[in-house]
């Protein structure tokens, strides 16, 4: 994800803040909240039908430090049929194939229209603020 619309100051601190994990993780966090709450929405718009406990079994994962040193958070689901909800499956009948059912790429989409929508931004910037005041800063 790419983070734009911070003030330098928010930029500066944000660094500072790379350098307290516990804090980094914690922001990181309430955005990953964030971003489960917009896939789980246009899950519920995408997938209309109920599909047993697909729409409860949105999940964000733990925050840890990938290969760059950056922080990341995912975005799951956990249910044992999601993989054929978003990438698609066979259509079978008495052991004979009769036709595909298309992926609805529904995590893709979810986290394409949260990243574009600037949430990033916002919510980063305002756990910033509350690291500020916080600290007394």
């Amino acid at each position: 994800m790419k983070i734009t619309g911070l003030t330098d100051f928010q930029k500066d601190l944000l660094d500072a803040a790379e350098e307290s994990p516990k804090a980094m993780r914690s922001v990181m966090g309430k955005v990953g909240n964030r971003a489960k709450s917009v896939v789980l929405k246009r899950a519920k718009m995408t997938v209309k039908k109920d599909t047993g406990l697909y729409h409860k079994k949105f999940k964000r994962g733990k925050v840890f430090v990938d290969k760059q040193g950056q922080f990341v958070t995912r975005v799951i689901n956990s249910a044992p049929h999601a993989h054929l909800i978003e990438y698609g499956h066979k259509q079978v009948v008495h052991g004979k194939t009769v036709g595909f059912t298309p992926g609805k790429k529904v995590l893709e989409k979810g986290m394409a229209e949260f990243e574009s929508s600037g949430d990033v931004d916002k919510y980063i910037g305002k756990a910033l603020d509350d690291l500020l005041s916080k600290n007394k800063l």
